[in-house]
């Protein structure tokens, strides 16, 4: 099982994102604790960080399987998010 740590941008930000988005992508983090690398995510080229979607929002995160950690790094609509 992994640990799940959120970056302080990234939790400000998820503060801000208005429901029934701000508790998917709440149960979406939390399932990353077991499947840090679901079917869905996408690796990021240029960074070693992976992406998963939640309706129009997405979820930047990286994986450290030496340290069983995972740590999301940003969390954004779709249009801002790659900026």
């Amino acid at each position: 099982m992994y640990k799940v740590r959120i970056e302080r941008k990234a939790i400000k930000k998820l503060a801000k994102i208005p429901e029934p988005y701000y508790s998917k992508i709440k149960s979406s983090i939390i399932s990353l604790a077991k499947d840090p690398k679901p079917k869905s995510c996408k690796k990021l080229k240029g960074r070693e960080a992976f992406r998963i979607r939640v309706a129009n929002y997405r979820i930047i995160y990286e994986v450290y399987d030496k340290l069983l950690l995972i740590d999301v790094i940003e969390i954004g609509h779709r249009k801002d998010i790659y900026k």
